[in-house]
Parts: C-alpha cells; structure tokens; sequence
C-alpha cells in the first residue's frame, strides 16, 4: 500500500493507473475509522475498481469556530493498518498546508441542496465539504468515488457539485453501518461514554420506530418525523438539533402524504454531535 503526502504524489499515482487502465475507486475519510469506512473499500471493489485509494485528511474548513478541529479523533497508525488490511492499494495524506497553502483563496459553494439541516446548524461546513472534495476529486482522478449515506445531506451536496461541474464521476452512497445496539457508526462515537453512550441510542430508536409507523401503513411525513423527534425529545440528555422529513433524491422538505421520505435527525448527546437518518419508501 502506497502512502501519499502531497497533490502531486497523488496525481502521479492517478495517472499511472489510468495508463495502466485500472478503474480507479476514491474513499474518502476524515480517518479514525471504523467497519463503516471499510464497508466503502469492498463497495469500490465491487463495483470494478481495480485501483482503490482512500483519503485521511481532517479539513479544517468544514469546522467552524468552537467545534471540535483540534480534539478531532486521530490515529493514523491505526488507521493504516486497517485500510491494508482491506486491500487499498494507496493512502493520500495531505498536510493542511498541501491542501490550502499559502494564498489560497478559492472555494467551491454548492447551493440549494446544502440549506437547512446541518447547513443551518453548520454555517460554511458544506463550502468546506465541497471546497476539500473538490481537490480529492482533481488529484486522485477517480471513476468511482464511494460515500457513506450516514452523511446524507453531505452526499447530496456532493453529487450535485459532480453533476454540475461536470467531474464525471460515478458518485455512490453506501448504507449506514451500524452497531448491534442500533447506533450509526461515525468516528465521533468515541466521544460518547457510560451514560451518554446509551442515550445517543435513541436517535436511531426514533428513526426505526418511524420505520415501523411507516410498515403498518402510515403516510402522513409530520407523523413519522413526530415519531423520530419524540424518542430524541424522551431522552433528557440528547437536546434535539432537528429531525425533519425530505425528499430523497432532491431534499425538498415533504409534507402530507407521502410515497417516499427520508427522516433525517442530528442530536447533541454529552460531547458528541451526532446525525442519522432514513430512508422509507422507493
């Protein structure tokens, strides 16, 4: 497994695959991983890639002021050795000064589709979101890119800025991972611990008692996000961000009845920002 440090390694690396003829598979992370990342090495796999290269880099635009940049979880040996261990045949790791060196000065800002939801909570994360894939996608020049649904806000706005910027690659959302107990896997779960562990559970607890309102015949949006948003609002140590009903492919809140909808819900539970989500319906 190649390790990669700057743009050029990476495009280097790119090129010589493409000259080869491999189809190349991106995944890429903010490290600290976990099965949910890994899940996205087998998917680029699957779906042909004959070269897959993952991204460690915690971008520091998407954090606004008083988030959590600095305590971040990091653990690059660690995460090495898993992405090995999958059969990743490069890692890009770029320095922040890599990515944004001096002068630099130009943004990609994707709208409509990044208003509301973590958009409103997280003024300018999605510009930083963009802005950072962007790059990945110019240096590692990937057919295939592979993004966890879990962030499905993130996945949209990214494949709206493919769609629009004519990158031409193949976009692809992977399931959420979750543990036994029902909670979505996310590198922030290590913040939780003893109590706040357990109640970080109701925010899927919302999402699954949504799900089975919607299985016994339910159609009204307002009463399945009033199903998430009571099991959040039940647990006295989660304070409820949001927990709305949208459409899935363009994220239009949806109201009335509805044939399809996905809940999307974002909670603080003792240090952790968490998010989670799902999708009823075609």
């Amino acid at each position: 497994m190649e390790r990669l440090r700057t743009p050029g390694a990476m495009r280097a690396w790119a090129d010589a695959r493409r000259a080869e003829g491999a189809r190349i598979g991106l995944v890429p992370t903010m490290g600290y991983l976990h099965e949910g990342h890994v899940s996205l090495v087998r998917i680029a796999k699957a779906r042909g890639c004959g070269a897959v290269a993952a991204t460690i880099f915690v971008n520091p635009t998407q954090f606004g002021p008083g988030e959590d940049f600095e305590k971040y979880p990091r653990d690059e040996a660690r995460d090495l050795a898993m992405l090995d261990a999958a059969g990743v045949d490069a890692v890009y790791l770029p320095g922040v000064r890599d990515m944004y060196p001096e002068g630099h000065q130009t943004f990609v800002d994707v709208t409509g589709v990044s208003q509301g939801l973590c958009g409103a909570a997280r003024p300018g994360h999605f510009r930083g979101v963009a802005t950072v894939v962007a790059k990945l996608f110019l240096a590692a020049k990937p057919h295939v890119a592979v993004f966890g649904e879990k962030d499905y806000q993130q996945l949209a706005v990214i494949r709206a800025m493919n769609r629009d910027l004519d990158f031409g690659i193949e976009i692809v959302g992977a399931s959420i991972v979750r543990e036994e107990d029902g909670l979505a896997m996310s590198s922030r779960n290590a913040y939780l611990a003893g109590d706040h562990r357990v109640a970080a559970r109701c925010l899927s607890r919302g999402l699954f008692r949504a799900k089975e309102l919607f299985g016994k015949g339910e159609r009204d949006a307002a009463a399945l996000v009033a199903e998430a948003r009571a099991a959040i609002e039940g647990e006295p140590r989660a304070k409820l961000e949001y927990a709305e009903g949208r459409d899935p492919v363009t994220l239009s809140p949806r109201s009335g009845r509805v044939d399809a909808v996905t809940i999307l819900v974002s909670a603080k539970v003792g240090p952790a920002r968490l998010i989670d989500n799902i999708t009823l319906g075609n």
